[in-house]
């Protein structure tokens, strides 16, 4: 699921979590019997886990060229309340320009 901005997007039921973001709904447990009934003999029918799998990434305009990279939780909060407000940001990238390490508003144009 996309979390553009933090706006909720067509899907999202539960949310906003502790970092902004929205998710959308649990599956269905199974139950003991449905879980023995698939597992193999060689297995063990453990303990269901969710995993929750985020990646943050930044797309951006410069001169003609967009372009998205990824980011982080830090730069995810230092971009999302300026770009509501349109505020233009001054973007810090990695090594080799593959990650965007920092977001901090302009503060001359």
């Amino acid at each position: 699921m996309v979390n553009p901005n933090e706006s909720k997007p067509p899907g999202a039921v539960v949310g906003l979590d502790d970092q902004g973001l929205w998710w959308p709904t649990l599956p269905l447990r199974l139950s003991v019997d449905e879980v023995e009934q698939h597992k193999r003999p060689q297995e063990e029918a453990g303990k269901p886990e969710l995993v929750k799998d985020i990646n943050y990434k930044l797309t951006y305009e410069w001169v003609i060229l967009t372009t998205t990279l990824p980011a982080n939780y830090d730069v995810y909060r230092q971009v999302v309340k300026p770009y509501l407000q349109k505020t233009l940001l001054e973007l810090t990238l990695g090594v080799n320009d593959n990650s965007v390490e920092k977001a901090e508003p302009v503060s001359k144009y």
